[in-house]
């Protein structure tokens, strides 16, 4: 095993790109906005509030925070006006995303991938099980994703005593609907006799 290869791998997977494409263009689609425009000019154009968007999904940022986000990119790059978190708010929400529908464009046949992560649903630390001797709860989500383009193209969503491979079928049902599935990829998990998937 090439262990430099596995190394750059992992390291890989540390990679957040975030495209700032839209500023190459951003006065030009400034000036077709503001086109024929009566009353108030824009000041921020609509890939801003797209990168915006990306922003705050991947980093789970609330509005206000994105609002300060964007005072400290205007005192970057003057040109991209601090933006109010509420206005912000209302432009994410009107955000056409169909053309993100699909990812891929491809609609032959996949191999997927499919796994489970744990996610908490509060914030009590162990204080819950100290006091009370209750075990933490959290929501599970199950998800299949082609390895090719690295799109989910099935998920669900259980509590933590559900086990994985009950999930399974339906899952697979579902990624059948959405994709023509050759083969899946999965863990031990998921590895219970006296079941044929497909």
């Amino acid at each position: 095993m090439d262990w430099g290869v596995v190394d750059e791998r992992l390291i890989g997977r540390g990679e957040l790109l975030l495209s700032l494409g839209f500023l190459e263009s951003y006065d030009l689609e400034l000036s077709v906005l503001k086109f024929g425009k009566v009353g108030r000019p824009y000041r921020v154009t609509c890939m801003y509030i797209v990168f915006l968007a990306v922003v705050g999904c991947l980093f789970g940022v609330s509005y206000r925070r994105l609002e300060g986000f964007t005072r400290a990119l205007h005192r970057l790059m003057p040109r991209l006006p601090p933006v109010d978190y509420s206005w912000v708010r209302r432009r994410i929400l009107r955000l056409d995303l169909r053309p993100y529908m699909s990812l891929s464009g491809y609609d032959g046949p996949v191999s997927i991938a499919v796994d489970s992560s744990g996610v908490r649903i509060c914030r009590c630390g162990g204080w819950v099980e100290r006091v009370y001797g209750k075990r933490k709860r959290y929501i599970k989500i199950h998800f299949a994703v082609d390895i090719n383009t690295k799109e989910a193209i099935s998920m669900d969503m259980t509590t933590d005593d559900v086990h994985d491979s009950e999930v399974l079928p339906r899952l697979l049902k579902d990624a059948s609907r959405n994709r023509d599935v050759i083969e899946a990829f999965m863990d031990g998990a998921y590895d219970t006799r006296g079941h044929t998937y497909f």
